[in-house]
């Protein structure tokens, strides 16, 4: 059964849908991610309507795709792997490993960790556009961008993170189960409201 649309959001992703069509017509456009960096918000879009959104963060250092620049990407990714499926909420992971600790999730708004957990569930993008953010120094596997879970739940809803999307830990749980492998992720620096 079609989730209900979100209000106020109707047609706004058919550019994006249109322009995948276009430039990437052997991947599903049924379901898709669209990362908007500057309302800081990420969108499922199913058959061409924005049936969820969650409050994200992406890099405290601005949009990029340098290796070393601790950015947030633009383009269009996929998602090339799932990992941590059967974790704990707020399991932390070192290098996609699961270390078997949980993080203390900190809720207060500007709450700093002690480190940039990787927690409950990790989502790696793989660009798909050369020279943007696929191949050489821009790479965005190369430079291991995710969407996960964190520790900062407070920083949520700012920039705030070393290149990868953050998420609330129950948000990445829902996502995770949501998406498959090879999923488009849209990353924008448009407002999609």
């Amino acid at each position: 059964m079609p989730q209900q649309e979100l209000p106020g959001l109707a047609n706004r992703f058919a550019p994006i849908l249109d322009d995948l069509a276009k430039r990437f017509p052997t991947y599903s456009r049924e379901r898709i991610l669209v990362i908007d960096a500057t309302a800081q918000k990420m969108f499922l879009v199913e058959q061409g309507k924005a049936v969820n959104e969650w409050v994200i963060s992406t890099a405290t250092k601005g949009l990029g795709s340098q290796k070393g620049s601790e950015q947030t990407p633009l383009g269009v990714h996929r998602v090339a792997e799932k990992i941590g499926d059967g974790a704990a909420l707020g399991t932390i992971f070192k290098s996609r490993q699961n270390t078997g600790k949980i993080v203390d999730i900190l809720t207060a708004p500007g709450a700093d960790s002690p480190a940039d957990y990787v927690t409950t569930r990790i989502l790696w993008l793989d660009g798909l556009e050369p020279g943007l953010n696929k191949g050489g120094d821009v790479d965005s596997k190369e430079r291991f961008i995710y969407i996960h879970g964190t520790g900062e739940e407070g920083k949520l809803g700012a920039p705030a993170s070393h290149g990868c999307i953050r998420m609330r830990n129950k948000d990445v749980l829902d996502l995770f189960d949501s998406v498959k492998e090879d999923t488009l992720v849209v990353i924008s620096r448009q407002r999609q409201e």
